[in-house]
């Protein structure tokens, strides 16, 4: 099989370029992104290997092209990785019920992704990995990102036009 066919970008591989933006760091290590992000070292290595083949990752891999990630979220991550609110389930607040949506967004439904441990009810709204209400509980940079990204995948016109908003502050 050809490399590239092996390529496709993969919902964790939003979550890891997430993360690198929260950290900031272009010495992180792959095992340190693997006990942060609560994912495997083989995802995290497939993930960067991924990210890199498409422009998202530059500089050997310890850059994420902003620009590029930003151009992606706002065009291209409703299409690729679209959601729509499932059942009412115990979670983490997401898209517009969460920080920093939720002081602009006044809304009765609320939007979780499915967490035992969370601390609201919701319709459910399935993470781009499974492992992300854990990693956001550690890293409130990186709940606000991820939720600002659901936003876009499945808010309705004006909290998906200021997510956008709050996205491009935050990426680029």
């Amino acid at each position: 099989m050809a490399k590239s066919s092996l390529q496709q970008m993969k919902p964790q591989d939003i979550v890891v370029l997430a993360k690198l933006i929260t950290i900031n760091d272009s010495d992180y290590t792959q095992m340190a992104l693997s006990q942060m992000l609560y994912m495997s070292q083989s995802e995290i290595s497939s993930s960067i290997s991924r990210s890199s083949y498409s422009g998202l990752l530059i500089n050997k891999g310890k850059e994420v092209n902003r620009k590029l990630f930003f151009d992606f979220i706002k065009y291209g991550l409703a299409v690729v990785f679209p959601q729509h609110p499932g059942a009412i389930v115990r979670g983490t607040v997401t898209a517009h019920s969460a920080p920093p949506l939720d002081m602009e967004i006044v809304s009765e439904e609320k939007y979780v992704w499915p967490y035992a441990k969370g601390k609201s009810r919701g319709q459910s709204i399935a993470p781009l990995y499974p492992t992300v209400p854990k990693a956001a509980a550690l890293d409130t940079h990186l709940h606000e990102l991820l939720a600002l990204m659901d936003a876009v995948r499945v808010g309705k016109a004006r909290e998906k036009n200021l997510a956008i908003e709050l996205l491009e502050q935050h990426i680029c």
